[in-house]
């Protein structure tokens, strides 16, 4: 089997990495891409691997180019500290890396775990953000990218069947948490797309998100959950519009007396 390495990109999680190490202790070698955590995480992550690689965060697309750069092997396989790669996707990726004819990278399913029930509707699932498995000399992300970061793959991809685990939330603190920052990522993204937001602007936008994801996504069919999802959804995308218009218009600053 080809050699392959895992990258994992922590800020403070120590409640979650050593789940995420253990899922992948059957790697080539573990790169932990530390961008500035102050808690006990990178302590835990010392017990699975030496490489930690410092990194000052400027961006998604940044940090998971750092991310490829700081692996050895030719394959990568990337996951979140919040996700665990199953016993069942692990024998799949060492039997498609056994095969003699591969593609140069593969999307593999994401299943979500949020309010005690797996979201299997709401857009949430299969959850092909970007493909997780891939040649490193066959992807790159966007540096500019804040936040949503594209990517550029350079091959054929292919599908992968099982599943890699994500406990997305724990609670609705944390999806506010989440929200908020996404929100200020958002807004910097609209600024470079040269979009400058605004209230209704973001009304619309955030409703359409909510329709979307509650209707057309059939978010109703994972009950109270899909709801919960749909509606911090469309509160994402109206915060994103309306911290753009903040900014914009120097809402902000106080008068001057």
């Amino acid at each position: 089997m080809a050699k392959i390495s895992v990258y994992i990109p922590v800020l403070n999680e120590e409640d979650k990495i050593e789940d995420a190490l253990k899922s992948v202790l059957w790697a080539d070698e573990i790169v932990i891409i530390d961008t500035g955590c102050t808690d006990n995480t990178i302590a835990i992550a010392l017990k699975y691997t030496n490489t930690i690689i410092p990194h000052t965060f400027q961006g998604f697309g940044k940090l998971r180019n750092a991310g490829i750069d700081a692996c050895s092997n030719p394959w990568i396989l990337s996951i979140d500290a919040d996700e665990r790669c199953t016993p069942e996707l692990t024998q799949e990726i060492k039997q498609t890396l056994d095969k003699a004819t591969l593609n140069d990278a593969y999307w593999i399913p994401r299943l979500n775990w949020f309010m005690g029930r797996w979201i299997r509707h709401s857009g949430w699932y299969p959850d092909y953000c970007q493909p997780k498995l891939f040649r490193k000399d066959a992807m790159r992300y966007n540096d500019e990218d804040i936040v949503h970061e594209g990517w550029k793959l350079t091959g054929t991809v292919g599908f992968l069947k099982a599943n890699v685990i994500h406990f997305s939330f724990q609670d609705l603190s944390h999806i506010v948490k989440k929200m908020d920052n996404y929100a200020l990522l958002g807004a910097e993204k609209l600024k470079e797309n040269g979009r400058k937001g605004g209230f209704f602007t973001g009304l619309f936008r955030g409703f359409w998100s909510f329709f979307r994801t509650y209707i057309l996504k059939r978010g109703f069919l994972d009950g109270k959950a899909g709801f919960i999802i749909a509606l911090f959804n469309g509160i994402g995308v109206f915060n994103r519009y309306v911290t753009r218009a903040w900014k914009n218009n120097g809402w902000d600053q106080p008068p001057k007396l």
